[in-house]
């Protein structure tokens, strides 16, 4: 009897040369399954061809283990220019299971390896951040960027200006012109949720 042999998990990716993945703080990864982001990423992929791959953590072992599996198994990881994060959390801290991480601790979990990728919160927590904060972020880990919203959610999630927002990357890969874009096409939003770069 032949067997099934299940798909792989990249089939999909072959023809796009641009990936986002996306990593969403859940209370338990057993049991959340559907959720707003991973719906606007299916969007994406039909919409706009951008593929991705969602995971979920409920901890902060489980956010090591996922970023470290990409980086160091997953053969396309110099494709994914962003890695999006959909988790609660203040101005310079994510939350997972009531545990705060400020991001200099999330820094130097991945020293050295997030060489040219932009980090991206949806506005599920304000990204605000001050010049040395963000500096040291950037300078340790060897991101590119980090991209969030000074607004926080108040009743209007980010996912459809951040779907603009890869979209827009999808096209052009010059970060500052894609963020100049962003406001032209979609300035209202841009201001009401106040979006914002570091870099």
């Amino acid at each position: 009897m032949l067997e099934k042999q299940s798909p792989n998990p990249h089939h999909q990716l072959i023809d796009s040369e641009y990936f986002i993945y996306c990593l969403e703080g859940v209370d338990d990864i057993d049991t959340d399954t559907g959720t707003k982001a991973r719906e606007s990423l299916e969007h994406l992929v039909q919409k706009f061809g951008i593929a991705s791959i969602y995971k979920t953590c409920d901890t902060i072992e489980g956010l090591e283990e996922s970023l470290n599996t990409l980086v160091l198994d997953d053969h396309h990881f110099n494709d994914y220019e962003i890695i999006y994060l959909v988790m609660s959390g203040a101005a310079n801290t994510i939350c997972l299971n009531d545990y705060h991480y400020s991001l200099q601790e999330i820094a130097e979990l991945f020293e050295g390896r997030l060489q040219g990728k932009i980090l991206h919160f949806s506005n599920a927590k304000i990204l605000d951040l001050d010049e040395e904060e963000a500096q040291y972020f950037i300078d340790i880990t060897g991101a590119k960027g980090l991209s969030g919203y000074g607004n926080a959610y108040n009743g209007i999630d980010s996912l459809n200006l951040d779907q603009a927002f890869f979209n827009l990357f999808n096209e052009d890969d010059n970060m500052f012109d894609v963020v100049e874009e962003l406001h032209q096409k979609h300035y209202a939003a841009c201001k009401l949720l106040d979006f914002r770069l570091y870099y």
